[in-house]
């Protein structure tokens, strides 16, 4: 987990909540039928194949995978599937399939589009993850996710070595710039959220300037975000601090900065582009006629 600045982490997301979010996406793609395979594939016309990696990644949504499938084709059998976490290389086989033809084409698009949207996010996750490595800093994600996947996305960056933030709003305190103007400062906000929230809740306060920093400290925030902070202002925030919170570095943190912003002691990086901006991995799925 990020720190204490998340009350949630998504460690293995509920079989009942991959089945309702597969069960959408495959009505939005099949709807009333697939009327290509319907009309050119005889009903008994069986199919196998594999996934097919066409570039380097990193493997999540493998059950999301498995569901897609199953729930479109019950009888078909996938096997040999990469764990997630597990990283793959150009032209390796993902996994195997076998079952109806039909069933399998029904469920390809919907099952390839899970599939490389979270291999994508693992994928760049890793990056990052290595990019700190032998720092005490970790990388997090944000809630800046696709609406509705937000707990496959999540998953999906801890398969890729990265540590979730909060999940969602019910389930942190982080008060940013708008709640500061609101309530009146960053003392009167912290204080109004001490009172009212669980004694094992942890308080983050965003910040712009040094002068917030200090505020944020002398208020008893438990994590401190230094927000779109060049380098030297952040390695002074650091020092302000001497460890009396935890420091968190956020705005466009790129791969190629962010070993640099982890070596100034902050403790967490949160990368909004870890899930807004994952690039989709290139796999396919190759399926030849079962005689």
């Amino acid at each position: 987990m990020a720190g204490a600045a998340a009350a949630t982490t998504v460690a293995a997301v509920d079989p009942r909540t991959i089945a309702e979010i597969v069960r959408a996406a495959l009505h939005e793609d099949i709807g009333r039928g697939d009327l290509t395979s319907l009309l050119t594939i005889p009903p008994e016309t069986r199919a196998r194949g594999v996934l097919l990696a066409k570039q380097d990644g990193v493997m999540a949504g493998g059950a999301v995978v498995a569901e897609c499938f199953q729930q479109n084709e019950p009888c078909c059998s996938l096997s040999a599937l990469l764990p997630d976490g597990k990283a793959f290389k150009d032209g390796d086989h993902l996994g195997r399939i076998e079952g109806t033809a039909r069933g399998l084409l029904g469920a390809e698009r919907v099952a390839l589009n899970f599939l490389q949207r979270l291999c994508g996010i693992a994928t760049l996750t890793r990056q990052f993850a290595d990019a700190v490595a032998g720092t005490k800093a970790r990388v997090t994600d944000t809630r800046k996710t696709t609406p509705g996947l937000r707990v496959l996305e999540k998953a999906a960056v801890l398969a890729g070595g990265g540590s979730n933030h909060r999940f969602a709003l019910y389930d942190g305190i982080l008060i940013k710039d708008n709640h500061i103007r609101l309530a009146g400062g960053i003392a009167q906000a912290v204080a109004r959220a001490r009172a009212g929230a669980p004694h094992t809740l942890k308080i983050e306060v965003e910040t712009a300037h040094l002068g917030e920093v200090r505020q944020a400290l002398e208020a008893g925030a438990d994590i401190i975000m230094l927000d779109n902070m060049d380098d030297e202002t952040m390695a002074e925030a650091v020092r302000i601090v001497g460890r009396r919170a935890l420091v968190e570095a956020s705005g466009g943190m790129r791969l190629e900065r962010v070993r640099e912003v982890a070596q100034l002691g902050v403790d967490l990086i949160s990368v909004g582009a870890l899930t807004h901006s994952a690039t989709a991995v290139d796999i396919s799925l190759e399926l030849e006629l079962l005689h």
